[in-house]
C-alpha cells in the first residue's frame, strides 16, 4: 500500500551503518529524510550519496536527520562507501540502511514492479516532527535527484508549517510569500505587520515573516 501525504510514516528497526535502529526512535521529533537507491555500486547513486554527504551541514542547520536505503547488506554499503569518498570527495557521514529481505521497501512502497519488480525506485520522503510523511518523490533510476530542490522544498515546509502562509513557484528562502486563504484581511494585518499586497483577492503576498 503507497505511503501518501499525511500518512504516518511507519516504523521499523533495521541494521544500519551505524548499528540497529528504531526509525521513529532515531529520528526522534526531528525532520527527516529517508531516501533510497536500487542498489549499491550504482553510478548514479554514488554520486547522489556524495552529494548528501557534502550538503550534510546544510540539513543540520534545518534540523534534519537523512538517511539512506539500499537493498544489499551492511558490508556491501560499506565497501560502497569507499568508491563515494574517492568519486565524489565526500565520506558519507549517515548511516545507510541495509534492506535485503525488502521490509522497508515494501513498507514504504518503494519496489515498483513496472519500473523493475526487484530494485528499488529512487524514492524520497521527508518526515515531520509530528512522523507524518510531508513530502513524497519519486524518479526513475536514470535521473539523479536534486539535492538543492529537497532544501529548497524543506525551507517551504518548515516555514509553512509555522506560518499561515504558502510559498510561490520557485520561491528561496527570503523571498515573498502568500498568505493563506484561511485567514482574512483583518487578520492578515495583525499577523503579518510588515503589511501586503493584494494581487487578487485570493493572492496576497507579504514579505516573509521570519526575516528581519
Amino acid at each position: 500500500m503507497a505511503v501518501r501525504l499525511g500518512d504516518e510514516a511507519p516504523n521499523f528497526s533495521a541494521e544500519t551503518t551505524e548499528g540497529t535502529i528504531d526509525f521513529h526512535t532515531w529520528k526522534a521529533d526531528s525532520w527527516a529524510v529517508l531516501f533510497s537507491h536500487p542498489k549499491d555500486f550504482t553510478p548514479v547513486c554514488t554520486t547522489e550519496l556524495g552529494t548528501v554527504a557534502k550538503l550534510k551541514p546544510e540539513f543540520d542547520k534545518r534540523g534534519v536527520k537523512v538517511i539512506g536505503l539500499s537493498v544489499d547488506p551492511v558490508e556491501s554499503h560499506r565497501d560502497w562507501e569507499k568508491d563515494i569518498a574517492d568519486v565524489t570527495g565526500n565520506a558519507v557521514n549517515f548511516p545507510m540502511i541495509a534492506d535485503p529481505d525488502r521490509k522497508v521497501a515494501d513498507l514504504y512502497d518503494m519496489i515498483h514492479p513496472n519500473a523493475n519488480d526487484t530494485l528499488t525506485v529512487r524514492s524520497v520522503f521527508v518526515i515531520g516532527p509530528d512522523n507524518k510523511v510531508k513530502l513524497t518523490l519519486t524518479y526513475p533510476a536514470s535521473t539523479g535527484r536534486n539535492f538543492d530542490e529537497l532544501l529548497r522544498v524543506i525551507d517551504s515546509l518548515q516555514l509553512t508549517a509555522a506560518y499561515s502562509v504558502a510559498t510561490p513557484a520557485d520561491w528561496r528562502d527570503g523571498d515573498d510569500v502568500i498568505i493563506a486563504l484561511s485567514v482574512s484581511d483583518d487578520e492578515a494585518k495583525e499577523r503579518f505587520p510588515k503589511g501586503f499586497t493584494a494581487q487578487k483577492p485570493y493572492l496576497r503576498v507579504t514579505p516573509q515573516p521570519n526575516k528581519g
